[in-house]
């Protein structure tokens, strides 16, 4: 019987335990990611017009059926207007170039700031674009949803369709931004490419730190991260392993089998590009290479790595939406179910979930990182997965 009978479980389709993993630590004088650049990020952002804290919402019912002594869900659905924890990072970094020119005696107006994106990303460069008062130019793949398109186009980018995968919008990315001098806004570090990434990382912090300042004496034992590229995943770890050291909770990423890049750069411990011949409902997690920067960060923290399949994308959404999962409706898009899918489908394999430390006295950590950001597709997916 399923943890939770309604729920249509995923599978887990691969598992990868982290030989590198061990109690240390945190590298503060190593790690790019140090005290320095996470605190000014969070005075920044915490500064901002509308800034309050998303909830951590208490999933007792889950925790119950799964023999757990709790599990708690951030709701990054009610981040400012954005519906997604992307408004932490891309925005940030914006309006740290923005005040550089600014510095420098530039006119901001004249600066044109560029990235690929499935969404999420690219609405967030778009929004803090406007707000800083320079231009968007923002490059989408062929599956990203028309709505998702208009999202950005509402704060004035301008939208430019690649015809292929999202690696195929970077590679355009790339190429236009060097041959017109535009400023790249990527969550995706590359060689000589590390500061804007750095800084968007940077914002995503607030997430961990706003989870640390939550929980007050509630220890967590486990935390299931969503990975794309890294870069949220590190806004988790950075602030937990900074503070709690050798004591950080066991970090598991969770990934679509479709794209499961950290998975298979974990196993081969070394940065594996993943070729993506399929599209994940997942969006947000369609991503086939690491960011290097995270990679530096995660490799030595995640404990175990998870890929699941699509199963329980849609029944997940519609039981986060009718209120059966958390006791009050909550809006939980794609990616924001992938913790939950994992967690349950790894309580089907009791051997999986002894490997994973499992048991009555863990406290499991789930980022909901997204809500409604297209809301056709939000429709779609939780009317067919009430069904």
């Amino acid at each position: 019987m399923s943890p939770l009978p309604f729920a249509k479980h995923a599978k887990i389709v691969k598992h990868v335990k982290n030989d590198e993993f061990g109690p240390k630590p945190f590298p503060n004088s190593k790690s790019n990611l140090n005290d320095a650049v996470i605190t000014a990020a969070q005075a920044t952002i915490t500064g901002w017009p509308g800034y309050s804290p998303t909830p951590l919402i208490s999933l007792q019912t889950v925790a119950k059926t799964c023999g757990v002594r709790a599990i708690y869900y951030k709701d990054e659905s009610q981040r400012f207007d954005l519906k997604s924890f992307k408004a932490l990072g891309g925005a940030y970094a914006v309006a740290q170039l923005v005040n550089a020119e600014k510095k420098a005696g530039r006119d901001p107006s004249k600066l044109i700031v560029t990235t690929a994106t499935d969404g999420n990303h690219g609405r967030s460069v778009s929004w803090g674009a406007r707000l800083a008062g320079c231009r968007a130019e923002i490059y989408i793949h062929k599956h990203v949803s028309i709505a998702r398109e208009i999202a950005m186009a509402h704060y004035g980018a301008k939208i430019t369709r690649v015809n292929g995968n999202y690696e195929a919008s970077v590679a355009a990315c790339k190429a236009d931004a060097g041959a017109h001098g535009w400023h790249i806004i990527s969550d995706t570090s590359w060689e000589g490419y590390r500061d804007i990434p750095l800084l968007i990382m940077a914002g995503y912090t607030l997430i961990g730190q706003e989870v640390i300042n939550q929980l007050g004496d509630e220890t967590l034992t486990h935390c299931l991260l969503p990975v794309g590229v890294g870069g949220l995943a590190c806004g988790i770890v950075a602030p937990f392993w900074q503070q709690m050291n050798e004591k950080l909770p066991s970090m598991i990423s969770v990934e679509s089998h479709m794209s499961a890049c950290f998975l298979e750069s974990i196993a081969a411990k070394t940065p594996t590009l993943v070729d993506i011949n399929e599209e994940t409902l997942m969006a947000g997690l369609s991503c086939g290479e690491v960011s290097i920067l995270a990679w530096e960060l995660l490799q030595p923290s995640l404990s175990h790595c998870l890929a699941i399949d699509d199963a329980a994308v849609g029944p997940l959404m519609a039981q986060f939406a009718d209120g059966s999962i958390a006791g009050v409706p909550i809006e939980a898009g794609e990616c924001a179910t992938s913790g939950l899918a994992a967690l349950l489908a790894a309580k089907h394999d009791p051997d999986l979930w002894q490997k994973l430390g499992l048991d009555a006295d863990s406290v499991i950590l789930l980022i909901g990182s997204e809500g409604a950001t297209d809301a056709d597709v939000y429709a779609k997916l939780t009317s067919k997965g009430s069904k």
